[in-house]
């Protein structure tokens, strides 16, 4: 069968295993069966068809929980494209997402009814609209009209703007994404999946778009769980959750407060990390509590759908290394090019000077919703060829071949600080900090404004062992002006260590 539309994936699925759980939030409140989650798309999209919405952009604003899944899945049955909100966003935020996307209306369970109603857009109740029975023929009209590049979903990032952006992902790179993805965690239906991402970011989709395709099952763990660790891992071993794909600062979190210790994880295989560097400390922590567990280090940005590369942890790292983001996935291709335009390649061996990734393929995004200048800045011609057109995603990331041919990931193009005539990269400064007994996690920041470097850690080693480690390893104009301890680092929606916050304190 040949797949244009990822619903393809959920129709299947749910022929082969009707009964079998698709999503849980795992403490008893709810759980969609395949066949139960098709029912409620297809209702779901019935409806929004009759509402007129077919084409549209819908707003969804539910707690994170299957019937949101559905619902998603509903606005694609309908031909709308979705776009996912949190109610936790401030209203000045998804007064902006909603006004920059567009959205004709919002789609809203019971409980933010509430939040829905401050926006000047029609409200549609979700549970009011699974009474709508599935119209096969109205819905076999809008398959027959949809191909594989059409619009599937816009996720708003920040970016370093701090202003959202809107990216406009489509049925063609999910499908690639999804395939490849799959492929290379080895994925099959007896992966049982703890989700941790906000589903109102790209993140999920690796969970998401297995589940639809394998026919695996996926726990959307509470978000609470996070602060409690021993809990956390309570959680995995009663629902004997066996893949995980976190990002890094969640497996810190973890490992630092001892949790692996506490409660092992005894029924993970499978430990998938991402978004952000993970200390070594840590993920050897995790090695250590998990020897029979295979772990992955993923890497991609939002404009290529989610992840574009994957290393397979399949030797010992040293300490000082940094845990590569291994090679692309399959169908997708890298460039890392250097300051001159010209394209990086590994040598064995040896390690390569730094580049900026860029990224081609089926797996690209269509670019940012309204915003023609952005996406040009971004997604360029290949510099490389001339001979037809051809987009690159330009990442903002930069990287080099290690010798053994794996790429490393360095840090951001413009997070990069030049001091005493130096470029320094602070993700040096903090796996430094981590070396110090005591230190569970770090984060180096330049102030906004005063080009002042802080480093923030949590732990109970004491700031002046800190600063005197950091001046026995690091060279002078790499050294923090200030060494600050807090009790916690604040993070993101998504989980990672919030610095643009840190930058302000």
């Amino acid at each position: 069968m040949r797949i244009k539309n990822v619903l393809q994936y959920l129709e299947r699925t749910a022929q082969r295993l009707p009964d079998q759980i698709a999503f849980s939030d795992g403490v008893g409140g709810a759980a969609l069966t395949f066949s139960a989650l098709l029912d409620h798309a297809r209702r779901t999209g019935t409806a929004l068809c009759r509402q007129g919405l077919t084409g549209q952009r819908v707003a969804i604003l539910m707690d994170r929980h299957p019937s949101m899944i559905a619902a998603m899945l509903g606005a694609v049955y309908a031909g709308a494209v979705y776009v996912p909100l949190d109610a936790a966003m401030p209203d000045a935020r998804m007064r902006d997402i909603l006004g920059r996307s567009r959205a004709a209306a919002i789609v809203c369970d019971e409980a933010n009814c509430h939040v829905a109603d401050r926006f000047d857009l029609p409200v549609l109740n979700a549970e009011s609209l699974l009474t709508e029975p599935a119209d096969e023929a109205a819905l076999a009209r809008v398959r027959a009209r949809q191909i594989d590049t059409d619009p599937m979903y816009i996720i708003f990032t920040s970016g370093s703007t701090g202003e959202p952006k809107g990216v406009v992902g489509c049925h063609r790179a999910v499908i690639d994404y999804g395939e490849a993805l799959t492929s290379a965690l080895e994925l099959d239906e007896m992966a049982v999946f703890g989700c941790q991402a906000p589903l109102y970011l790209d993140a999920p989709l690796k969970e998401i778009l297995t589940t639809l395709t394998k026919g695996s099952t996926t726990y959307l763990i509470p978000k609470k769980l996070f602060s409690f660790p021993v809990l956390l891992l309570d959680y995995l071993n009663e629902n004997r959750i066996n893949t995980v794909c976190w990002v890094s600062s969640a497996l810190s979190a973890v490992a630092a407060l001892g949790g692996l210790e506490a409660r092992p994880p005894l029924t993970l295989r499978r430990v998938v990390f991402g978004s952000e560097r993970l200390p070594i400390c840590h993920y050897q922590a995790w090695r250590q509590a998990l020897p029979e567990a295979t772990f992955y280090q993923l890497y991609g940005p939002t404009e290529a759908t989610g992840m574009s590369c994957v290393w397979r942890a399949d030797r010992e790292l040293l300490e000082d290394e940094y845990i590569p983001i291994g090679a692309p996935l399959d169908n997708t291709g890298l460039l890392l090019i250097d300051e001159e335009g010209q394209e990086i390649r590994p040598v064995m061996g040896e390690p390569s000077k730094t580049g900026e990734m860029c990224l081609r393929g089926s797996c690209l995004t269509l670019g940012y919703d309204h915003s023609p200048e952005q996406t040009a800045t971004a997604f360029v011609q290949n510099p490389l060829q001339d001979a037809y057109p051809e987009t690159l995603y330009r990442t903002g990331d930069l990287a080099y071949y290690n010798p053994h041919g794996e790429l490393v990931f360095v840090g951001r193009r413009d997070g990069q600080i030049k001091r005493m005539g130096h470029r320094i990269e602070t993700g040096e400064i903090e796996t430094c900090a981590l070396r110090v007994e005591g230190v569970n996690l770090a984060a180096c920041v330049a102030s906004d404004g005063a080009g002042e470097l802080r480093l923030f850690y949590t732990g109970d080693a004491d700031e002046k062992d800190v600063t005197a480690v950091l001046a026995a390893y690091l060279p002078r104009y790499y050294l923090p002006s200030r060494v600050i301890k807090l009790d916690t680092l604040p993070t993101t929606p998504g989980g990672k260590i919030d610095r643009r916050a840190l930058a302000k304190e």
